[in-house]
């Protein structure tokens, strides 16, 4: 399977990427930071913090990256383990005035979006334009629909957790945390689902 770092640097020529099921294509290293093109990556089945160290040293090498579906990322461990490391972290507040920060963010999009801002220099102007190249959402939204969505290989939840091993999903640990839109991004990406299924049966009987 392909890695997403420089294999130029380990002197191996990479295997020939392969695709999954639907509109995903592996992230080659053919498209790591050649082109102004942003690349859409579908979150979904990725563990958080592989996908976010990767995202981060792509941004930081000037590629414009969207991530869809951020709600469906998985976290290693239990529920209830990280359930327990979120409430301690919603203790760390400002003593004098909670209001200056740290902020908590309940959006599986904005959690996403923090944890890769934790891998760059951010109070940097590198940092901040790195940043500045990175979208996040939950659910895929209208302009996103029918593009080409891509995965990262060495950040899927199959092929890096061991079977048997405990895991959550990130939109049901922000839904318990006090996020107040699952259900409603749910119900429009039943309406996605509805209408990409449609129109593939479309081109089916067209083809």
């Amino acid at each position: 399977i392909d890695r997403i770092e420089a294999v130029s640097r380990r002197r191996c020529t990479p295997q020939a990427p392969r695709t999954r099921a639907g509109t995903d294509t592996v992230l080659s290293t053919s498209l790591m930071s050649t082109n102004n093109k942003a690349i859409i990556v579908d979150c979904r089945g990725h563990l958080l913090g592989r996908l976010a160290s990767t995202v981060a040293k792509q941004i930081l090498a000037g590629q414009r990256i969207v991530c869809v579906r951020c709600e469906e990322i998985n976290i290693s461990g239990s529920l209830f383990r990280n359930k327990l490391k979120f409430l301690a972290f919603l203790k760390k507040t400002t003593r004098s005035n909670p209001r200056r920060g740290p902020f908590h963010f309940r959006a599986p999009a904005k959690m996403f979006w923090r944890t890769v801002r934790g891998m760059l220099p951010h109070k940097t102007a590198r940092g901040q334009a790195a940043l500045d190249r990175l979208q996040v959402f939950e659910g895929i939204p209208t302009r996103f629909a029918t593009a080409t969505r891509m995965v990262v290989p060495d950040a899927l939840r199959v092929t890096r957790l061991a079977p048997g091993r405990k895991y959550c999903v990130l939109g049901r640990l922000s839904h318990e945390m006090g996020w107040k839109f699952q259900d409603v991004v749910a119900g429009l990406e039943e309406k996605r689902k509805a209408r990409s299924q449609a129109y593939f049966q479309t081109k089916r009987v067209l083809l």
